[in-house]
């Protein structure tokens, strides 16, 4: 089994149509037939959520709906690592890459566990890729 990191840019995709949701959810099926592992910083259940509130709030989508992908998000297996144990790395990465340290926490995790972290933020990618070859933009997941 293959370890990924992940963020809710790739996660919200599972379950709202959005571009690349079909390779978000070819990463899904991955998951769902057990040849990958998830990891993400602990982050990425707030991140999602507020996704999730923003979704409802501005665009129309349904109390029933929204708690509905809520719950389904939940029942995913992860491995969550502290926010407070990547930090320092996380911290340092930003200083060096002027990037946030939210997006630096995945970065800083993928680093740890030696592999890949998918993302569907194209700046992101387009920012540190020179430097990190384990992130992979979504849009070029296989």
């Amino acid at each position: 089994m293959s370890l990924i990191v992940f963020d809710s840019s790739v996660a919200i995709k599972w379950f709202v149509v959005e571009p690349y949701t079909a390779q978000a959810r070819l990463i899904l099926g991955e998951y769902q037939k057990g040849t990958l592992t998830f990891a993400a910083p602990d982050l990425v259940n707030a991140e999602f959520g507020n996704i999730v509130w923003k979704k409802q709030t501005f665009q129309g989508l349904a109390a029933s709906d929204a708690q509905q992908i809520i719950n389904a998000f939940r029942r995913l297996s992860f491995i969550f690592t502290s926010s407070e144990v990547l930090l320092d790395d996380a911290y340092r990465l930003a200083v060096a890459h002027q990037r946030t340290v939210y997006d630096m926490l995945y970065v800083a995790l993928s680093v740890q566990e030696k592999c890949p972290f998918v993302t569907a933020d194209e700046k992101l990618v387009n920012a540190i890729s020179s430097t990190f070859s384990n992130v992979i933009w979504l849009s070029k997941w296989k």
